[in-house]
């Protein structure tokens, strides 16, 4: 009897593998065949439509609606559903209540809608499955990554075809890494220019080997800093924290009315700091388009001043470094080319599918200072790329990105971005023309942010005293806030908000915070008109606020943004 109990569990578990070979290699069936054909037929050719149709389209729903149905935690031992079933699932019940990030009015943030074909190029990479950081389970890949860096390196610094020619496949040297984000590419520039600051010297073998303590020892120092724009993003923050230094010495410079770092106080700072002596500076760094108003700092008097007094450069050009395939609007970045490193997103402006960042650097011996080794894998002298790259593991990326440069070419980039920027000030000749709003900061990229301040409010801020003016603006912090979470919420378009200090952005003003609406302009099928649209609606939920219609005038005062 037992035999014949052992034989039938057996003979079960022999099923239940060849039935999992089967879902792991193919689908079950016929039915299952048709519905995936039928759905991925509509992402893979039909994308825009399918993503109008089918995503954020629904009734609102609250987020505490959508957790209570996410609560339960058991994972089934045993299948629950066919594929087919759970595909139609996450069309039915998952979709519907994303963010419809390809929508023409979805103008609020740095995720924007895709080149249809990039879905392709994505499932290619997931296909294929490998791990570039390796030559080993890569190859071609590793080889290719090497030739798309240096095509932006090339953008970027602008060197001769014997530089590249070097250094495209040398394998002792690299141009820079694809990584997994604009936060892992600064981590790694500010990583380089921790172990240069604190490298080597007698009987001590650098901060990556001996650590911070011993570092500051033998190099004579109480502390490191890393001087920034005040307009700076939040991750280099947390570089700080990783990096041991601590983020309280990621030391902000102020920025002027233009938001762009003021050099002339960046000079005084670096002054001051030799002078308190037993600190060293670690890096300075600038942006090329920054999160909150899209501005680019002085690049050229940032890098002459660095370069005068020895400093390294990083420029987080996560946003507008693709400003450079523009040939109308690439002067804006003028003296990019002088930063020891160059952070880029392919995932903003290079239009790719999240999320994919690149780090650059001038002197291709650079990434020597982290460099890594295992007798498994990436051994010295191998041309595995995780020997100088944070990550362990990555995907493909760079098949995407080089493909994508091949169907639209430098000039197609360059034409999405002449667009984004063009948008960007017609939007603010028509803010300009209405009554209801105030600019706050005028575009220099695609980003924007304006709010609903009446010109008659404005006549009465450029007369008043500084108690009525931290009065108005209090009042109207309140208004906008409340008006970009109910447009937000009516799900027909969205801009985002930030907080400002406005003694920046309104000169002469007294200290206090102000509350804009901030809008990002990077898709190409958002219109003049589709902005007007925008526009229409907050004037109308305006409306609803002063006749006491607001379902939320008074509920976030403790919010900051």
């Amino acid at each position: 009897m037992k035999e014949q109990v052992s034989a039938v569990k057996r003979s079960e578990k022999q099923q239940e593998w060849v039935n999992l070979i089967r879902v792991f290699t193919c689908p079950e069936d016929e039915k299952t065949r048709d519905v995936l054909v039928h759905h991925m037929r509509l992402i893979l050719f039909e994308l825009h439509d399918f993503l109008i149709q089918n995503v954020g389209i629904t009734e609102a729903v609250s987020l505490k609606e959508i957790a209570d149905r996410c609560t339960n935690t058991v994972m089934n031992g045993y299948p629950e559903k066919r594929l087919a079933d759970v595909i139609t699932g996450v069309f039915e019940e998952i979709s519907p209540h994303v963010v419809n990030v390809a929508s023409p009015y979805f103008v609020g943030h740095m995720t924007a809608a895709i080149p249809y074909f990039m879905v392709h190029l994505k499932a290619i990479v997931a296909a294929l499955n490998q791990n570039v950081v390796k030559l080993e389970t890569s190859k071609m890949l590793s080889v290719l990554e090497k030739q798309v860096v240096a095509k932006v390196h090339r953008m970027i610094y602008k060197k001769g075809n014997p530089f590249y020619l070097e250094h495209v496949q040398n394998a002792h040297t690299s141009l820079g890494s694809f990584t997994e984000g604009g936060t892992t590419a600064n981590l790694t520039a500010l990583w380089v220019a921790r172990n240069k600051a604190l490298g080597p010297l007698q009987g001590f073998k650098g901060a990556e080997i001996d650590g911070l303590p011993a570092a500051y020892a033998a190099h004579g120092i109480d502390r490191c800093v890393i001087l920034v724009s005040k307009r700076c993003h939040y991750s280099l923050r947390k570089c700080g924290g990783i990096l041991g230094i601590g983020n309280a010495n990621i030391v902000p410079v102020p920025v002027d009315h233009t938001n762009r770092m003021r050099v002339d106080r960046l000079a005084e700072m670096i002054d001051s700091l030799k002078k308190e002596g037993r600190i060293r500076i670690v890096a300075v760094v600038a942006v090329a388009g920054t999160t909150e108003t899209g501005n680019v700092d002085p690049l050229s008097e940032i890098s002459a001043l660095c370069r005068k007094e020895g400093l390294f450069l990083h420029v987080d050009a996560a946003w507008g470094g693709p400003t450079l395939m523009s040939e109308t609007y690439a002067p804006i970045l003028r003296g990019i080319e002088h930063a020891d490193s160059v952070t880029i997103d392919g995932h903003k402006q290079f239009y790719m599918p999240m999320s994919s960042g690149m780090i650059f650097f001038k002197d291709p011996t650079s990434l020597d200072a982290v460099a890594y080794h295992a007798n498994y894998i990436i051994r010295k002298g191998s041309v595995d790329l995780g020997s100088k790259t944070l990550s362990g593991s990555r995907e493909a990326n760079c098949l995407i990105l080089d493909s994508a440069f091949k169907i639209m070419g430098s000039r197609g980039y360059g034409m999405l971005i002449d667009h984004g920027i063009e948008l960007a000030r017609s939007f603010a000749d028509e803010i300009e023309t209405r009554d209801t709003f105030q600019l706050v900061t005028r575009p220099e990229l695609n980003i924007l942010t304006y709010r609903v301040c009446p010109k008659s409010i404005q006549e009465e801020l450029s007369q008043a005293s500084d108690a009525r003016i931290l009065e108005i603006n209090d009042y109207f912090n309140e208004v906008n806030r409340s008006l970009q979470q109910e447009q937000r919420e009516a799900g027909n378009s969205f801009v985002s908000r930030t907080v400002l200090e406005q003694e920046t952005v309104f000169p002469g003003s007294p200290e206090g915070r102000v509350v804009v609406l901030r809008s990002v302009l990077m898709n190409p099928l958002t219109t003049i008109e589709v902005l007007r649209d925008i526009l229409d609606e907050q004037e109308d939920l305006y409306a609803a606020w002063l006749q006491g219609a607001s379902t939320r005038k008074g509920r976030h005062r403790e919010e900051e943004g």
